[in-house]
């Protein structure tokens, strides 16, 4: 019979798991209720056990390990505390957030304990064994995968699963301490710095997803180029929304090509930002491309956005092509603009 391990870790506060954390949890309550298995939670941060009164509903047996040391990630300590946790489960299945945090050191613990891991695991099932789906190719390819080899560990993508919400406090699961030895560690953080939040144009958890196309950079109706007050646009869109920016491929290589100074560029835009076929696949609730043609190789990157729009002057683009849910045929210019002044007025 399977037994299983979420193992999670806590947000900045050290006394809350992080939102991929619960995420999950939801993944190994369900599961665990499909195999009729054990389930433990463990659970590493600074105040693990106060985190632990969020998943308390649950009635899984609750682990945590709890050290000054894992205020920050670092790679000696989280992998000793993730070890030390998985050694004191024994289970055979093990679920963890795909989040830097985990993926840093996850490979490195399956090892330690004899086991095999899996990544960018989007959702489980069970029938005669477990099956994991996945996908491949930058998402273009999905593929359902199972091992018979135990412990096995697989890390989940976020956005894949609703977080948990029980009440917190509630049931009476039991809460356990696992003692760590942590290994010597040869770095100190002093301090953190933050980019300021109008520097800051990639933010996974944000809500809305802003996508901008090499139209911004082009001619505009009078003739000539704008792209200044298209940056301007932008950037104060994504400071009064709390957007985060996607860019299409065409926009990004405009920035390479431009290094020399002989072109145009939006100066914050990296491939960083690039979704598509050969750039990321976010997974914001809803998404505004804007300036972008809607083709495949970028539509590809929008799988996953719950609600897609975009805003095009051309009536045959291919968005308006089953690709976007919502179209506006308009100038993407004007139509930001105008957000914008709104949303300045309103937060005035």
């Amino acid at each position: 019979m399977e037994t299983i391990l979420v193992l999670t870790h806590v947000d900045e506060s050290g006394a809350a798991l992080t939102k991929a954390s619960l995420e999950a949890v939801t993944a190994g309550v369900e599961l665990a209720r499909e195999l009729s298995a054990k389930l433990t939670i463990g659970i590493l941060g600074v105040n693990a056990t106060a985190a632990a009164a969020a998943v308390t509903a649950t009635g899984a047996r609750i682990l945590t390990a709890s050290d000054a040391a894992f205020a920050q990630a670092r790679y000696a300590t989280d992998a000793a505390g993730f070890e030390a946790l998985a050694h004191a489960a024994q289970a055979s299945l093990v679920l963890a957030p795909g989040s830097a945090r985990v993926a840093r050191v996850a490979a490195s613990v399956a090892h330690r304990l004899g086991g095999f891991i899996d990544t960018h695991i989007t959702s489980l099932s069970s029938n005669d064994s477990v099956d994991a789906t996945r996908w491949f190719y930058r998402q273009r390819v999905e593929a359902v995968v199972n091992r018979e080899g135990r412990p096995w560990f697989l890390l989940l993508d976020a956005g894949t699963h609703a977080a948990y919400t029980g009440e917190a406090g509630a049931g009476e699961a039991t809460v356990e301490a696992v003692a760590v030895t942590l290994p010597a560690t040869r770095t100190t953080v002093e301090g953190l710095r933050s980019p300021l939040l109008d520097a800051q144009t990639i933010r996974p958890d944000a809500k809305l997803l802003l996508v901008a196309g090499a139209g911004w950079t082009k001619k505009q109706p009078d003739g000539k180029l704008h792209v200044a007050e298209a940056g301007k646009e932008i950037l104060d869109f994504l400071r009064l929304t709390g957007a985060s920016l996607g860019s299409s491929k065409s926009l990004a290589d405009q920035k390479a090509e431009g290094a020399g100074g002989e072109q145009s560029v939006l100066p914050f835009l990296t491939h960083m930002n690039q979704i598509g076929q050969t750039g990321s696949t976010p997974r914001h609730a809803k998404g505004l491309s804007t300036c972008c043609h809607g083709e495949e190789p970028h539509v590809v990157g929008w799988r996953f956005i719950g609600d897609r729009r975009a805003i095009s002057l051309d009536p045959n683009c291919g968005w308006t092509r089953g690709k976007a849910d919502v179209v506006y045929i308009a100038d993407a210019f004007q139509v930001i603009a105008k957000v914008n002044a709104l949303l300045e007025a309103r937060g005035a």
